[in-house]
């Protein structure tokens, strides 16, 4: 039998039951891994949302036409894949291989359905055009065909310097102009070592002295050479006589100073390019030997007397106009440039053509002996110079800089200095113990026709005797001539203009200088040539 105590009892145990099943069907919190809680509720997350329609989340990303866009969206998508294609169109662009020939740049435009050619549309341009039109293509790749790669191939190989057999005859011209420049070097660097251990102020009082007679230079005699423009005149070495080669044909002698014909030269039949005097001519007394040399457009070089008005002999060889020519400061060999785009090496007292060298890539217009007669330069209407070694054959150094056609070159008396003077209306001094240019003038208006350096063959020396010997002024200013009418002096340490000399009635084709300082030439396309002089001392 139950007693109220044992009833109550029972409620209060009944209470407790359920109290404790409310709080274990609550959710419980767990103190573990974090991770475990975060992949619980992803799991929920995703049920939840494949519940909504029975469209998961990938689906609705992935499927664009469940939602539509606003106007600025749909803008910013079209721009944002825009830009995303010409990334891609860039990428294949830079695997193409587009031909380099421009008939087959024509050929696959004309297959692409487009112009062949725009208005002012180079090559250039064209073969960028086809490269941009391919890119635009998808899948497309174009590679060169095998004879595009033998082209390509070849023109690598005509970059590359190469070498050929000579003569025995070649041999021995190397051979004799290396014993006989030898010496010449050396006693030239004997002499500067004594130069350079002058006191400063004995050379400033002689440079100074001589520019100053160089400043007062004007116009002392004016006469017509021709009746076509004159496009040579050079110096004697003995400063006696002056000649002239014209368009005409003609080459002429004159007496210097009262400019007297004294013979006409008769060979030529169009026109005369260069002339140049034998080293020993009027310093001996046979006048029956070659003492002239002449070339012209006809692709001959003549070799005068200054006893007969019909030359002595004629060199053929050249393929093509002969520009200009120099003897070798030995007299025994001859140079000379020519439009086929070779310079040759002629012995005079053979007449044979000892070498034909190339080396320019268009014709060459001007050539000239260093003093020693070791070195020759040349310079092109490639823009480019280039100084050989005569003794080796080799290419001592490249004269880059000319943005325009080199028309004229010549060695300082120092013999390691070069002037080229171009088209690009500068005049530019190389040295050749750097390889490299050593300073520009901007020399004329017009293009510089014409560079000569005073060389003081005769031995012009200062009466003034500096520790044993008297310093020469060969070398000290540079002469030039431009197609702006003017003859313009430089000073050759500071490249400063000295003088400037008008006369001339149009361009001036060439300069030259007497080797005793009185003088300088210049002849033009007016169809004279001058002489101009100190015009305080007595000639």
């Amino acid at each position: 039998m139950s007693t109220p105590m044992d009833v109550d009892n029972k409620q209060n145990k009944r209470a407790g039951e359920a109290s404790l099943s409310n709080v274990l069907s609550r959710q419980r919190v767990h103190f573990g891994s974090l991770e475990e809680s975060e992949r619980q509720n992803r799991r929920k997350t995703a049920a939840t949302a494949e519940d909504l329609n029975g469209v998961s989340l990938e689906d609705l990303v992935d499927n664009s036409m469940n939602y539509e866009l606003s106007e600025s969206s749909k803008k910013a998508r079209e721009e944002h894949q825009a830009i995303l294609d010409e990334f891609e169109r860039k990428k294949r662009a830079r695997t193409l291989a587009v031909p380099t020939d421009d008939g087959r740049v024509r050929s696959k435009l004309r297959e692409l359905g487009e112009p062949q050619c725009l208005f002012g549309e180079g090559p250039g341009d064209r073969r960028d055009r086809l490269r941009y039109l391919l890119s635009k293509q998808e899948g497309t790749e174009m590679v060169p065909d095998e004879e595009e790669e033998t082209e390509s191939e070849s023109e690598e190989e005509k970059e590359e310097e190469f070498f050929t057999q000579g003569t025995l005859k070649l041999l021995e011209a190397r051979r004799w102009m290396t014993r006989y420049s030898l010496p010449k070097a050396r006693d030239r660097l004997q002499r500067q070592r004594l130069e350079y251990d002058m006191p400063l102020p004995q050379i400033k009082s002689l440079r100074k002295d001589l520019f100053a007679g160089l400043k007062s230079y004007a116009n002392f005699s004016s006469q017509i050479g021709d009746d076509r423009p004159i496009s040579q005149c050079i110096f004697s070495p003995d400063c006696s006589l002056i000649a002239t080669g014209s368009w005409s044909g003609l080459c002429r002698i004159w007496n210097v100073p009262s400019c007297d014909t004294l013979v006409t030269l008769k060979g030529h039949t169009d026109r005369v390019g260069g002339v140049a005097w034998h080293p020993q001519s009027t310093l001996s007394i046979d006048r029956n030997v070659v003492n002239l040399a002449s070339g012209g457009a006809d692709e001959l070089i003549h070799l005068w007397s200054l006893e007969s008005e019909i030359p002595l002999a004629s060199l053929q060889g050249h393929t093509a106009r002969v520009s200009r020519v120099d003897f070798h400061p030995s007299g025994r060999f001859l140079g000379s440039a020519s439009y086929d785009t070779s310079w040759r090496l002629w012995d005079v007292e053979t007449t044979e053509e000892l070498l034909l060298q190339e080396g320019h890539s268009r014709e060459v217009y001007a050539i000239k002996f260093q003093i020693d007669g070791a070195l020759v330069a040349t310079g092109g209407l490639d823009a480019i110079g280039r100084v050989w070694d005569l003794r080796t054959g080799r290419s001592a150094m490249v004269l880059e800089g000319h943005v325009k056609e080199i028309l004229s070159v010549d060695f300082s008396p120092n013999g390691y200095q070069v002037a080229t003077g171009s088209a690009d209306n500068t005049i530019r001094i190389w040295d050749i113990r750097t390889l490299r240019c050593a300073y520009t003038i901007a020399a004329h208006k017009s293009l510089v026709s014409d560079v000569k350096f005073f060389n003081g063959s005769l031995a012009l020396v200062s009466e003034d005797c500096v520790n044993g010997i008297n310093p020469t002024l060969s070398g000290l200013y540079l002469v030039s001539g431009g197609y702006d009418g003017f003859v313009n002096i430089w000073s050759a340490d500071d490249w400063n203009l000295l003088k400037s000399l008008a006369g001339h009635d149009g361009k001036v084709m060439a300069v030259d200088v007497s080797s005793d300082n009185k003088f300088i030439a210049s002849s033009g396309f007016d169809r004279t040539f001058k002489l101009w002089s100190n015009e305080t001392l007595p000639i």
